[in-house]
């Protein structure tokens, strides 16, 4: 089908596929809203792409070689041990992965939408209402206008999918995600080819290197716990809510700071503390899975169709290979509604089944963390054969694939 105006809602990775999709898929008008005003291109929280799921989205058109990125090839496991300084290896595993660095890949990506979409920066969506035709799209400031289809890339508090759904939203999975950046990546092990994950009761802490976007690499980590019981803290979880740098409890960051120096290996204890405050937030996990990707002239993309906590690796991922299949649905559709079940048939399921992979993850990785001092590589390797119940074959540890 060709033709009819389209509305993005949201700006990010996940708008800027949507727009290509929209445009491949040959949309007459689109219109891409982002409710941030500042550089999305400063944010630099790291990424990871299974090399299959990359070489997938090469060939759809969505990343290409030119995008910066460091390798990583395998997956070490530790605990602290002693004195030792990177700790002791539980478990080894291969990891063939693509680092990115999620501001330049969001430059790359924006860089490729065409000049023809208008990209509203610092317009922020208040509500979208459909109608027999179309949806009516309303912005904070008053304005308003009409178009034929609107695509939700407005992440896990998207303002779409409260339209389409008003009584399901991200619910807390009880644990959080403390993340940070920092430039020193000198002395990595194995020169910086292997990410790390540090284990320690109660959950465990991935680092690996990723490029800077200045032609240098930045080391990037995300601890996953469940923070301490501290008054005025928990509500503001369980209502989808984000911590930037700057707005960090001071006991939440004392605690996990006393965390690191008690269970760490004095060198990622070392890393992970001098991480300047600046580049330090915290990211609370939740779980969402809708019951249907598209209804009403209105399509979800990204988290803002379903969320999968991030053990899999494949929040972008996912977001990229929505927008293939919604590249695909249009070009194979005659009208609106069969590109909407089109995509809708393609991608519900794999989300779904995301969404249960990660939650089982989660609880095996934070919620009932083993005794991993207790571990030598065939005890890792039965635990992690029982926790994933061979679907990381199915997921490459970083989205299924667009086949599947």
């Amino acid at each position: 089908m060709r033709g009819g105006s389209v509305a993005v809602v949201g700006g990010s990775i996940a708008g800027c596929a949507a727009a290509l999709a929209a445009s491949r898929g040959g949309a007459e008008r689109i219109t891409v809203f982002e409710r941030a005003d500042a550089r999305l291109r400063d944010r630099g929280v790291g990424i990871g792409v299974h090399d299959a799921r990359y070489a997938e989205l090469r060939d759809a058109g969505y990343m290409a070689d030119e995008m910066p990125w460091a390798p990583l090839n395998r997956r070490v496991w530790s605990v602290r041990d002693g004195d030792a300084e990177h700790g002791r290896a539980i478990g080894t595993q291969p990891f063939p992965f693509r680092a990115y660095n999620w501001g330049s890949l969001w430059s790359e990506l924006r860089r490729r939408v065409p000049d023809t979409v208008s990209y509203r920066a610092g317009a922020k969506v208040a509500a979208v209402e459909p109608d027999g035709d179309g949806v009516t799209v309303r912005l904070a400031d008053g304005q308003q206008d009409h178009y034929d289809l609107v695509i939700g890339a407005d992440g896990y508090r998207s303002v779409v999918r409260e339209a389409m759904y008003p009584d399901t939203g991200a619910a807390y999975a009880g644990y959080i995600g403390w993340r940070g950046t920092s430039p020193d990546v000198s002395g990595l092990p194995s020169d910086g080819l292997d990410a790390h994950n540090i284990t320690f009761p109660g959950g465990h802490c991935m680092a690996y290197r990723i490029p800077d976007g200045a032609g240098g690499h930045r080391l990037n980590w995300v601890l996953y716990t469940a923070p301490p019981r501290i008054d005025g803290l928990h509500p503001d979880l369980r209502t989808p809510t984000s911590l930037p740098p700057g707005r960090l409890n001071a006991e939440l960051t004392e605690h996990l700071r006393a965390l690191v120096a008690e269970h760490f290996p004095p060198f990622w204890a070392a890393k992970l503390l001098s991480t300047p405050a600046e580049t330090t937030f915290i990211q609370p996990i939740y779980d969402l899975d809708v019951p249907h990707y598209a209804t009403d002239r209105m399509v979800l993309i990204g988290d803002a169709a379903s969320v999968a906590r991030p053990h899999l690796g494949a929040g972008s991922v996912k977001a990229l290979q929505d927008a293939t299949a919604l590249e695909a649905a249009w070009v194979a559709g005659d009208n609106w509604k069969e590109i909407l079940e089109g995509y809708h048939a393609v991608r519900g399921p794999v989300g779904t089944a995301m969404v249960g992979l990660a939650r089982r993850m989660g609880s095996a990785q934070v919620e009932n963390t083993p005794d991993w001092s207790a571990m030598g590589q065939p005890e890792f390797d039965a635990w992690w054969q029982e926790q994933n119940d061979g679907s990381d074959r199915r997921s490459g540890f970083g989205g299924h694939s667009l086949k599947s």
